[in-house]
């Protein structure tokens, strides 16, 4: 398996969804079709926290990702935390959003928690980063962490 890498962006846009456009743009995973998956990492992954995704393949494939996304209207901020617990084998990735980054971060500690108590699975190591995005009340803001699995792949 190859590298799942850890990347974030912020952006700000006249509406909801051109805030979260231009924040996967920040982020270098705007160009893909995004299948959201749920939390497992698989035994032979490596997680690389890299911030920006280098090029993935051509424009329009699909692109697995596990993502925490935030976005306002208003003025404050707003944070989206991805957190990762791994070992020799199989990992666990968990993900939350809200206003308050240290709330987002506990959130996430909390969740990585509970899902290590369900598996009977070894882990050594555990990260969690968290975006966060100030917002003036000027259209939308849009922070987000994606996991990404890999490169690429045809969608057709």
């Amino acid at each position: 398996m190859s590298t799942i890498r850890v990347v974030r962006g912020v952006g700000d846009a006249a509406t909801k969804m051109a805030s979260y456009d231009a924040a996967l743009a920040d982020a270098n995973v705007h160009n893909y079709n995004l299948v959201p998956v749920s939390s497992v990492i698989p035994a032979d992954a490596t997680v690389e926290e890299v911030g920006t995704a280098p090029d993935l393949g051509p424009a329009g494939e699909r692109l697995t990702v596990v993502e925490a996304r935030a976005t306002t209207g208003g003025v404050g901020s707003v944070s989206a935390a991805l957190g990762w617990a791994t070992g020799p084998g199989p990992g666990l990735f968990y993900e939350a959003a809200g206003e308050d980054p240290a709330a987002v971060r506990r959130s996430v500690v909390v969740g990585l928690a509970s899902g290590r108590d369900l598996r009977e699975w070894e882990f050594v190591d555990e990260q969690v980063t968290v975006t966060t995005a100030d917002a003036d009340g000027e259209g939308y803001t849009t922070a987000v962490t994606l996991a990404v699995y890999g490169d690429s792949e045809p969608i057709l």
